[in-house]
């Protein structure tokens, strides 16, 4: 599996036999599928990565073990308007879930925000705080996704 910076695939690993879980031939594969360069993936696209590696591995598996690891915390889920679920690595452990996309309309190409200035913190903090306070809810993380059209696009 491919070692990016901030999902260490041991990590995962431990995280899944922690949970009383065996770490298998089709779960190694869709871990591996979502390191691949970082991508926004569906299920269907990380059937087609996992596949490589784990020719056997069915759809269904790939279903299950994407919703085990959205529950483990090892995966984010998310929608982004075109009905179809993505997934991707969740923010490593202990980070504060400031996580934002900005997407495509047209090619439905999605970059991950986290480049924020300190206006922009100063406003997020403070919505979270009015939000908590306003409806005695506790915020661990959220995700804001910007619609509009990429430089591509946009021509």
């Amino acid at each position: 599996m491919r070692n990016r910076k901030d999902h260490d695939p041991d990590c995962c690993c431990r995280r899944i036999r922690g949970d009383g879980r065996r770490m298998t031939p089709p779960r190694h594969a869709v871990l591996d599928a979502l390191s691949e360069r970082g991508e926004h993936l569906t299920a269907e696209e990380v059937f087609k990565k996992a596949s490589r590696r784990c020719p056997n591995i069915g759809l269904a598996t790939v279903y299950r073990t994407l919703e085990l690891l959205t529950g483990l915390g090892l995966v984010s889920k998310f929608d982004t308007g075109d009905d179809k679920a993505r997934y991707e690595f969740a923010d490593p452990a202990g980070e504060k879930g400031h996580h934002h996309h900005l997407v495509c309309s047209g090619c439905g190409k999605i970059v991950d925000y986290k480049d924020f200035i300190g206006e922009e913190m100063e406003l997020l903090h403070k919505t979270e705080q009015g939000l908590s306070k306003k409806y005695g809810f506790k915020i661990k993380s959220h995700i804001i996704q910007f619609f509009g059209l990429c430089p591509d696009c946009g021509r």
